[in-house]
């Protein structure tokens, strides 16, 4: 321990510089002892802070090293047990392939005793195993052919087996292959009626009663049906014709013995059901096809009405015929009469001629209306109809342009209009024609009736004026003649 005492120093008391030079002295000297006391005691416990961690670094790494020695123990017996394993699986395999190897020879000796056998049995069997494969091969392909027949129907009898072509038939298959065609040959002279479900062409399922003859034909309800899907389900046709369909009612109902007979197997039947109704037909024409008809039931009704006025205008010209003394005005003939009449005596025959004419002129086109209408729709119709035949077969070349002509019911659109236009043409022009005949007939035998009588009157006028005149002038000749006399 370090005392104050050990200094030496000597304080000058009377010299101020001195004085505060001894005293900082004193100050470090003080500090100097502290710090000289301090440091034993900081180096100790640095000390014991330096053992304290190499401890417990020693004791994690005797941890860590026993924790590796564990894994490394781990590991040994590991490999082991996959050493002990590998031999396991390599004996198994080297089994495996010895029993492999057996059953390869197996089956090659085998596949040589079956074709020792499958060589005997064609030299033994010759043509028979021609005959079984033919067998084999008719039997499917009518197992085939009839799955969506009718024979079927309503018929407790079985299709053909379908037999393996290269198999050996039994006895067993022959005799099933012989009723199962014993029976569908009896099934083609019978008729069977029956009740099975039918859907109708809007999709609706219902029971009906069902009429099958033979394999020509099933039919229920007036319709006739036919096998649809995989499972052969009964379903109508969508468009029966109606005179095959009466035929049908009366049969199914006892009323009738006549069946239509369809000998190409449906085919005509088909054609028949897929044949377009007239309203159908009209469709097809299109917009144009709609234009020529609308104008020709114009025309038609144009006709009719002046056809019924001009049989109305006969009728009421026969009637002032027979009874000239009372002209009537509800008749052409009448009324140039009264107006001829009303026109008075005294005139020149030319004057006369041309009232007469006049009234017959302001008659005629009453006789004549809607003639000129109706023979111009009777011209333009087989125009439209030109028309129409054109822009369908522009639609059909669109067609064919496009797609190709692959697919012939992608032309058939074009090709309709195009025909159907020009028979709606066609089919208007020849009743327009026929009608402006009729009506230009009856106008101008009218005329013609009025013209003759009207003349006659005239006629009669005439030789009535003359005769009126006639007194008059023989009574100025005779004066004359008289005044003359003296003179000779």
């Amino acid at each position: 321990m370090v005392s104050l005492t050990d200094f030496p120093v000597s304080l000058n008391r009377h010299n101020p510089m001195g004085k505060g030079l001894a005293r900082r002295l004193v100050l470090g000297a003080a500090v100097t002892a502290l710090l000289a006391a301090a440091a034993p005691a900081a180096m100790a416990q640095q000390h014991s802070d330096s053992d304290s961690v190499l401890s417990s670094f020693k004791l994690e790494r005797e941890a860590a090293e026993a924790r590796d020695q564990a894994r490394l123990a781990e590991l040994v017996e590991d490999s082991d047990a996959l050493s002990a394993a590998l031999e396991e699986a390599e004996a198994r395999r080297d089994a495996a392939r010895e029993e492999r190897e057996r059953l390869e020879a197996e089956m090659a000796e085998a596949r040589q005793a079956l074709d020792e056998i499958g060589a005997q049995r064609d030299a033994e069997g010759g043509d028979l195993n021609a005959v079984f494969s033919a067998v084999a091969g008719t039997s499917g392909e009518l197992r085939d052919d009839l799955g969506q027949s009718l024979l079927t129907l309503g018929a407790d009898v079985d299709l053909p087996p379908r037999l393996d072509d290269d198999a050996i038939l039994t006895v067993a298959q022959i005799e099933t292959l012989a009723d199962s065609l014993m029976g569908l040959t009896a099934e083609t002279g019978l008729v069977r009626r029956f009740e099975a479900p039918v859907a109708a062409g809007s999709g609706e399922v219902a029971p009906r009663q069902v009429t099958r003859v033979g394999d020509l034909m099933a039919f229920g309800g007036g319709q006739l049906l036919e096998r649809v899907g995989d499972e052969g389900r009964l379903s109508a046709l969508e468009h029966t014709p109606e005179r095959v369909g009466a035929v049908l009612d009366a049969y199914q109902s006892g009323d009738g013995q006549l069946l239509p007979v369809d000998p190409a197997d449906g085919r005509v039947i088909e054609a028949l059901s897929r044949q377009p109704t007239l309203l159908e037909r009209f469709h097809q024409g299109g917009a144009v096809g709609y234009v020529v008809v609308t104008l020709g039931a114009l025309g038609l009704l144009i006709a009719l009405g002046q056809y019924l006025y001009l049989l109305r205008v006969s009728m009421t010209t026969r009637r002032q015929l027979a009874n000239m003394d009372e002209l009537s005005n509800d008749n052409p003939l009448g009324r140039v009469l009264q107006r001829f009449h009303a026109f008075g005596a005294g005139h020149a025959p030319e004057a006369l001629e041309a009232r007469l004419d006049e009234s017959m002129l302001a008659e005629q086109p009453r006789l004549e209306r809607g003639q000129a209408l109706v023979k111009m729709l009777a011209a333009v119709a087989p125009l439209l109809g030109l028309l129409g035949t054109v822009t369908g077969m522009i639609v059909t070349f669109q067609s064919i342009t496009v797609f190709g002509t692959g697919d012939p019911q992608l032309m058939a659109g074009g090709i309709s209009q195009a025909l159907v236009t020009t028979v709606l043409g066609l089919i208007t022009a020849v009743p327009l024609l026929f009608a402006h005949t009729a009506m230009s007939s009856r106008s101008r035998a009218l005329i013609g009736t009025m013209e003759g009588r009207a003349s006659a009157v005239l006629a009669d006028r005439l030789e009535a004026d003359r005769k009126a005149l006639q007194p008059a002038t023989d009574a100025k000749q005779g004066s004359r003649r008289h005044a003359d006399a003296p003179l000779a």
